[in-house]
């Protein structure tokens, strides 16, 4: 006979104030969450489509809080895990904001792999140079996940991918691509040229090749840069070719001459995947 599963175990709680929830608490107070979670090597899954890809991904649970409408649509995947049972009024007020689908999960990290091992396996990579806000990150990655990406590479001061709002926004993509965050911004790119990739630094200049133009090799990096001022002199002189998203006249002339950064990588990524080199 087969060893039956652990079920999981219900812990009712009714007190704001209750030292249980410490996992969960501040979730509106960026830089507070930022310390807590890489003191406590942990991270929050919101909902349950992420929380599912969360656990399916590998990453242990340590608590999760929930309501009880909400608490069935899980029980499938919780294990041995401790529950949080509280009110709707109680969850509101814990989160400080309506939370999505009425569940949240403390999850344990994962070692992340080094660069060397993510771009090793990949042969279609996104590196990002200092994009700071989670919304963007998580976007990204989402975006990444769709159009064929098999690896994300993080500068140094990157915003979080497994961040709450990052996770969420993402819909559970920061599981789905293997990446790693560089050690070293001043020279880490050279390690992925090293590895035999080619640079594309993507630009708003419409003097660049037409992102969906380029020639491609088999290893291609497609390099995006921060919100405000794209990539950095150094990383636009490392890259191998500059490349662009062609705007219409009428926005040019209108003073419309670039994308958001998250619009940039879709459109990006897509053209890349339709070329013929990249696809092939």
């Amino acid at each position: 006979m087969g060893q039956a599963r652990a079920e999981y175990v219900i812990e009712y709680v009714t007190d704001f104030d209750d030292p249980r929830l410490a996992d969960y608490t501040s979730l509106r107070d960026v830089e507070l969450r930022k310390s807590l979670e890489a003191e406590r090597g942990l991270f929050l899954a919101e909902g349950e489509k992420v929380i599912r890809r969360a656990i399916a991904s590998g990453h242990p649970i340590r608590s999760v809080l929930t309501t009880e409408r909400w608490l069935k649509p899980l029980a499938d995947v919780l294990g041995g895990a401790t529950v949080y049972l509280v009110s709707d009024e109680l969850m509101s007020r814990i989160a400080g904001f309506q939370v999505h689908r009425g569940a949240l999960a403390s999850m344990e990290r994962l070692p992340l792999p080094s660069v060397s091992e993510v771009i090793g396996k990949a042969t279609r990579v996104v590196v990002l140079e200092d994009i700071v806000d989670h919304t963007n990150v998580g976007a990204i990655f989402r975006c990444a996940a769709a159009l064929g990406v098999d690896g994300i590479v993080l500068s140094p001061r990157c915003a979080d991918p497994l961040y709450r709002r990052a996770v969420k926004v993402s819909m559970g993509a920061v599981f789905a691509i293997p990446y790693a965050r560089m050690a070293d911004w001043y020279a880490g790119l050279g390690e992925v040229r090293e590895a035999g990739y080619r640079l594309l630094a993507l630009t708003p200049d419409q003097g660049a090749t037409p992102v969906d133009r380029v020639k491609l090799g088999e290893r291609v990096a497609l390099l995006l840069g921060s919100e405000g001022d794209g990539l950095s002199s150094r990383w636009l002189h490392e890259a191998d070719e500059a490349v662009c998203i062609p705007m219409s006249p009428a926005a040019m002339e209108a003073g419309v001459d670039s994308l958001n950064v998250v619009a940039a990588a879709a459109i990006a990524c897509h053209g890349l995947m339709r070329s013929s080199d990249w696809s092939s």
